[in-house]
């Protein structure tokens, strides 16, 4: 990993940190491509009934830290709860609906 350095470096889930990405979704970035990194590290803040769509051009892993959530598409959609983790492929189709205010860890490779 050039340019990111070999030691432990701690990141915040404080929402006052986070920045708006759409209505109801704050984003805290940590890890990114322009730290030198080889995966993306953020956490989500998405109030209760918040929605976005699910289809990225990279594989994600997100932890639910608190809340609630549904993610997928129909039949194939899952729901987290705190403590559980998803695994969500690139292009995966569906959504992301918060069904309680909902904070997580989110994790991609390769960073972005």
């Amino acid at each position: 990993m050039t340019g990111t350095p070999a030691r432990a470096r701690k990141y915040s889930s404080v929402a006052g940190a986070a920045v708006p990405f759409g209505e109801g979704i704050r984003i805290a970035p940590g890890l990114d491509k322009e730290a030198g990194a080889a995966m993306s590290a953020y956490t989500a803040f998405f109030a209760a009934g918040a929605c976005a769509d699910l289809p990225a051009p990279y594989a994600e892993v997100w932890v639910v830290l608190s809340g609630a959530l549904r993610v997928g598409e129909g039949s194939d959609a899952v729901t987290l709860r705190a403590g559980d983790y998803v695994h969500v492929p690139e292009q995966a189709p569906g959504v992301v609906e918060a069904f309680e205010d909902t904070t997580m860890v989110c994790v991609s490779v390769p960073a972005h």
